[in-house]
């Protein structure tokens, strides 16, 4: 069942990722983000009200269980974790093409198996070694690709952005593991995205609101709504398929990476970007190296 809820989440994140995409164009960023983290925190401040006012919701998988500061105080540090990837990977997202984002994200199972390796002790087998030196080359053809676009990997900050927010969205993904562990998905997913507008609120007063009249305005866009209810799908999918006890951190951020296929489809399809015979040999060479991760982790 967890792999299914992975493949699921998978699938939510592409559109996401597109709808990102398509309401970051000619468009202020961080006001974006701070309306998908209020957006997201409306979708369920409800049943954070209803399970503490009411027994409506009580032993449904929707049941936002009552908890202390022992456990909010993990709940801020995943806040401040997903939303530096968010500030990144939004910033990246705004000036690069979506088939070179999207690939590179697709990176981010390596991260996680390193990580694994570094902090949990884990060794990796001959497939995952061969799925982690695929990941790697096909970074460095993705660069190759990019470069046909006027974009050089090592002088472009925009792209020392998306492997930030690749980096930072690894180690929300372990976190992520040890968390589901402990605590109600539902708990984690509803109160991080609440603690998430706090954070952002001295953001956008402090960074952008006086400077905002010397930088690209920000206009409304109704696909800013659709990015924080396509997330919130994926994540609630996502936490749930961690909160099996058999469930592997290592495949569920390999399968959820499968989001690139979807959001390299909308790449081409709907933003016509260019250079897509090369970029799609470097996708494959990505999906490629995630079935051998697959191959180890079974």
């Amino acid at each position: 069942m967890w792999l299914l809820l992975a493949f699921l989440s998978a699938a939510l994140l592409g559109f996401y990722d597109a709808f990102k995409k398509k309401s970051l164009r000619d468009n202020a960023v961080l006001p974006v983000l701070f309306l998908n983290t209020v957006f997201s925190s409306l979708i369920f401040l409800p049943f954070i009200l209803i399970s503490a006012f009411t027994p409506a919701l009580n032993g449904t998988m929707f049941e936002v269980p009552v908890v202390g500061w022992e456990v909010h105080k993990f709940i801020i540090v995943k806040s401040f974790i997903v939303l530096s990837s968010w500030i990144f990977g939004y910033f990246g997202m705004k000036h690069l093409p979506l088939t070179i984002v999207g690939p590179i994200n697709a990176t981010r199972p390596v991260m996680v198996l390193v990580g694994a390796m570094l902090i949990f002790g884990e060794r990796l087998n001959l497939y995952q070694w061969i799925g982690v030196m695929l990941a790697v080359l096909s970074f460095f053809m993705l660069s190759r690709s990019g470069k046909k676009e006027g974009i050089d990997f090592k002088h472009n900050k925009w792209i020392y952005f998306i492997v930030l927010a690749a980096v930072t969205g690894a180690i929300s993904g372990l976190y992520d593991k040890y968390l589901m562990k402990q605590f109600n998905p539902m708990a984690v997913q509803s109160w991080y995205n609440v603690y998430q507008v706090f954070i952002m609120c001295p953001i956008i007063l402090l960074l952008w609101y006086p400077k905002r009249k010397e930088s690209t305005p920000f206009r409304w866009d109704w696909t800013i709504i659709l990015i924080s209810v396509f997330l919130s799908a994926a994540d609630f999918a996502y936490f749930y398929a961690l909160s099996y006890e058999d469930s592997m951190i290592s495949i569920v951020s390999m399968v959820r990476r499968g989001s690139v296929v979807v959001s390299f489809l909308f790449g081409a399809l709907f933003f016509r970007e260019k250079n897509l015979k090369s970029k799609a040999v470097d996708l494959i060479l990505v999906l490629i190296g995630m079935f051998f991760l697959y191959l180890g982790s079974k």
